[in-house]
């Protein structure tokens, strides 16, 4: 037997899916280190499903640097702060974008590009001649995508094939970008 095998004892406390995330974690912090090589990162990965005590999961990571309490705060507390600049940049963005009205419902849909047959025309090199769709369906507005280069966005999002959309959302045809309004 290895250092790192268990033998199966009876009556050892089931240990908890918050300690194996904890010892899991500590793996992939020290592969992505290279502390560990491949191989020895994958048994070990492998012994946590099986491990029946804290010290056995102990034992698995016993060779690794430990982060102190200090540093999980602050690592977790500047990943919030960067969550929250994310959004406030994104809100910020949103509100600078031309608006772009949704057409009152009708039974075909509004066709958007380049081709001067479409309902709305984009004059832009990278929207396609016929980029996209707009249609209402039972009172819910989808976007539909037919196939550009550039591809369609929706709030960020690349779409293929339809996606709902509704006022407030940012729509995307190729590096244009729109803010939905209702009317």
């Amino acid at each position: 037997m290895t250092a790192y095998e268990f033998p199966t004892q009876a009556g050892l406390v089931r240990v908890s899916d918050r300690d194996r995330d904890r010892v899991l974690e500590q793996l992939r912090e020290g592969a992505a280190q290279g502390l560990l090589s491949q191989d020895t990162f994958l048994r070990r990965m492998e012994l946590v499903f099986v491990a029946r005590g804290r010290e056995q999961l102990d034992a698995l990571t016993a060779d690794l640097p430990r982060e102190g309490r200090f540093t999980r705060a602050v690592v977790g507390s500047v990943a919030k702060a960067s969550a929250f600049g994310v959004r406030v940049r994104t809100a910020w963005q949103t509100e600078k974008l031309p608006p772009l009205m949704l057409p009152a419902p009708r039974p075909y849909p509004l066709r958007i590009g380049r081709d001067p047959a479409n309902g709305l025309r984009l004059m832009h090199d990278t929207v396609s001649r016929v980029h996209a769709e707009l249609m209402c369906r039972s009172g819910l507005w989808v976007l539909r995508d037919l196939g550009s280069t550039n591809g369609t966005f929706v709030n960020t999002h690349r779409i293929t094939g339809s996606a709902p959309v509704r006022p407030g959302d940012q729509i995307g045809f190729g590096t244009t970008r729109f803010r939905l309004t209702g009317r």
